[in-house]
């Protein structure tokens, strides 16, 4: 009998990688284009929430949340030995988070609880289908990414709780919550990933993982997470009990890459870029925590995390995933490791460099935000066919 289903006939609707892993970067550079337009004093767009509330909000939760559930949710098949989510149940989670971005972008006169509604529905959508597979088969360890989830849909709520009070404190301190929680989120997934595959690439077994090492720097983070929390819900002082919290996190996680060997793959784009990534995680919380210590915004280190672990992080995984996962080898694309090398310069050009002279903002905004286009363009290019096209191997996924 033939088969007529919509993921047969639609191969991009197979795995939970292919639909967001496009649609994020596409969407990635559209919503960088806009800023830069901002920037330049072209207002190409009129959001909802403003620019000021758009860009933020849509780098963590329109582009950086697609990732994130299309990494999670073609993880979870391998993890547990159940179809991930495909057909039209990934259609309509793809269709939610669609339909989020363009309300949020053209929908600023609809009633903002809709608008709301629409948008945090995604993550929990995404944390349901998860937790299912998860739960059918009682592989606990992998149910802690459902809570990171969900208090990722926690974190929108309130910038959007922020939006509609006209509170720009709220905003703010919900955004910060937010990129801390996809740290933790890349610490857990790096602390699983990064070593198998430097080891495996390499050919030498895995460090041994340290107890308290582990315990350091993820519970340092999380504890982090959670004042950051409290800060967003009002509790001042919270941010001057981050600062120790935010240095042990750092340090741990700066002890912990150093473990994995990644100076042995130097001549391998698809793992310095995952390990370079990862460096920026140490870097960020370090200038987060004299940021805060010292009373100054923490724009820099903000960034540090967002462009040159999230950014980065994502774009060495989405390189590797989307070749394995549609059959392909496993090698560096030409242009992919100048891709990864270009979005840690844009991340310590916007961090570091603009931490040392912030007076050069202007042209070193334009510089960051040319430097990711180019680079998501460039796996745009080579991805594109292969996320929209069966397996050459004739299987699923």
């Amino acid at each position: 009998m033939k088969d007529t289903s919509l993921q047969h006939r639609l191969p991009l609707m197979r795995l939970a990688f292919r639909p967001f892993f496009l649609l994020g970067a596409v969407f990635s550079v559209l919503a960088m284009l806009v800023w830069l337009a901002f920037w330049h004093g072209n207002l190409w767009l009129a959001p909802y929430g403003g620019m000021l509330w758009w860009h933020p909000h849509e780098m963590l939760f329109g582009f950086g949340s697609a990732i994130i559930v299309g990494f999670l949710l073609t993880a979870v098949q391998n993890w547990t030995g159940r179809p991930g989510l495909s057909g039209w149940p990934l259609f309509a989670l793809a269709a939610l988070w669609l339909a989020a971005r363009l309300l949020l972008a053209y929908g600023g006169s609809l009633p903002p609880t809709l608008l709301l509604i629409v948008d945090v529905a995604f993550l929990p959508a995404a944390a349901f289908a998860m937790a299912r597979r998860v739960v059918a088969v009682r592989m606990w360890r992998n149910l802690g990414f459902v809570p990171i989830l969900l208090l990722l849909a926690c974190a929108n709520a309130g910038m959007h709780a922020g939006a509609i009070s006209g509170d720009g404190v709220l905003m703010r301190e919900a955004s910060h919550a937010a990129m801390l929680l996809i740290a933790l989120l890349m610490a857990l997934l790096g602390g699983r990933v990064i070593p198998f595959f430097t080891s495996m690439k390499l050919g030498f077994a895995q460090p041994e993982r340290l107890r308290f090492l582990e315990i350091s720097s993820l519970g340092a983070l999380a504890v982090a997470v959670i004042l950051q929390a409290a800060a967003a819900l009002g509790m001042s002082v919270a941010h001057v009990l981050m600062v120790p919290f935010l240095l042990l996190a750092s340090v741990a996680n700066a002890w912990r890459l150093a473990r994995w060997k990644g100076a042995k793959g130097l001549q391998e784009p698809l793992l310095w870029g995952l390990h370079l990534s990862y460096a920026f995680i140490p870097l960020g919380l370090f200038m987060w925590a004299v940021e805060l210590g010292t009373g100054q915004r923490v724009e820099t280190a903000l960034h540090a995390l967002a462009i040159g672990g999230m950014g980065t992080m994502m774009l060495a995984m989405m390189s590797r995933v989307s070749l394995g996962h549609t059959g392909r080898t496993i090698r560096t694309l030409p242009g992919i490791g100048v891709a990864l090398a270009l979005m840690a310069f844009a991340a310590l050009m916007r961090s570091v460099w603009l931490w040392l002279f912030p007076q050069t903002s202007h042209w070193v905004y334009t510089l960051v935000i040319i430097a990711w286009c180019i680079s998501y363009v460039i796996f745009i290019l080579y991805y594109a066919v292969p996320l929209l096209s069966a397996r050459p191997d004739g299987k699923t996924g």
